[in-house]
């Protein structure tokens, strides 16, 4: 086995609408990229990936144009998730292994076969020797390393940046999961509208997600606070400044926030009563970037009446997942989406 490894390498790939973080077997996670490809218009060659392309968004000169190939979990733009791809895997693999590697990509439980077939085909394109596939929801949960072999239920939310993920799991399998496509993208142009609509005040997508970041919450906080934003006014069409709270940024943050919790009812009205027992002893974990907005765990304590923890490190227990998944492929064979060729 270990001369096996040393010819090939397993990387495990969270392929994010936001950011993509890759494991490589053995050496943990390796990579934790913005999901952004920045290409010349005209001959669409690519001029920068990942983090340096993220900062050319919404400051591009007309020739040059930052991307994001996935939207709302899955590939919007097969060329350049491919392009995306294979510069990553590049950069983690280098030329140390004489074959290419076995790949476990995560993908929304929501996914259509079209949409699988695409993922397939731009890892392979991109220089895998085999596709494996797992739910999002899954490989979160066995990145938090809960007992996803056991029969007692567990539920778990996975907030990403395009999608959110509710998913009840007993016995290797999924029993019953919400796929919404209302996440941190949603979340960040919540706060561009209500921006437009309250203010005249427009602002770019970096700046939305600076906000949410400093001082975004979905639950009252004990000290709320504000921050000074810059952008342009649309009626005098001039740059303005001007200040926000976290009282207003909750309110601009209304309806995605509620959307999310009514999914996490529905998920947990069609959960069969057995394992709803479960999760009220159990409570529910929360994972994704997601998870990281503050009170979101508190809001769904006080929606639901169960308890709430989020995750260590929630934004990369996925990527940890396909690790976990990786070191152990025998072990967690009933969790993987069989591949076309199975």
């Amino acid at each position: 086995m270990s001369l096996f490894r040393f010819f090939s390498n397993d990387i495990g790939i969270d392929l994010g609408t936001a950011n993509t973080l890759i494991y490589v077997h053995g050496q943990g996670i390796v990579l934790n990229e913005p999901s952004v490809v920045a290409i010349e218009s005209a001959s669409g060659k690519v001029v920068a990936i990942g983090k340096r392309a993220k900062e050319m968004l919404g400051r591009t000169p007309g020739e040059i144009k930052a991307i994001r190939p996935l939207r709302d979990g899955v590939i919007a733009d097969f060329e350049i998730t491919e392009k995306m791809l294979s510069s990553f895997i590049k950069r983690v693999i280098r030329r140390k292994y004489l074959m290419k590697p076995r790949i476990l990509i995560s993908v929304p439980s929501g996914i259509t076969e079209v949409e699988k077939r695409a993922v397939r085909d731009s890892a392979e394109n991109a220089g895998a020797r085999e596709v494996y596939l797992i739910h999002e929801p899954m490989a979160a949960a066995i990145g938090v390393g809960l007992p996803v072999d056991q029969p007692s239920g567990i539920m778990i939310i996975d907030i990403g940046g395009g999608t959110s993920e509710i998913a009840v799991i007993a016995l290797y399998g999924i029993v019953n999961n919400r796929s919404i496509r209302i996440a941190g993208d949603e979340i960040n142009e919540a706060i561009v509208i209500y921006l437009k609509k309250n203010y005249n005040l427009l602002i770019g997508e970096l700046t939305a997600e600076e906000i949410k970041m400093k001082i975004g919450s979905a639950f009252p906080m004990e000290r709320e606070e504000s921050v000074e934003i810059k952008g342009r006014d649309l009626v005098a069409g001039v740059p303005k400044n001007m200040k926000i709270s976290s009282a207003q940024v909750r309110e601009a943050l209304t309806e995605p926030i509620e959307a999310i919790i009514e999914a996490v009812r529905l998920s947990l009205e069609a959960t069969p009563p057995e394992l709803a027992s479960d999760i009220l002893d159990r409570g529910i974990v929360l994972t994704g970037g997601g998870a990281l907005l503050r009170g979101f765990a508190k809001r769904i304590r006080h929606e639901t009446n169960l308890p709430v923890y989020v995750a260590d490190d929630p934004m990369t227990c996925v990527a940890r997942g396909t690790g976990t998944v990786l070191e152990n492929m025998n072990a967690f064979s009933k969790v993987l989406i069989k591949s076309r060729n199975d």
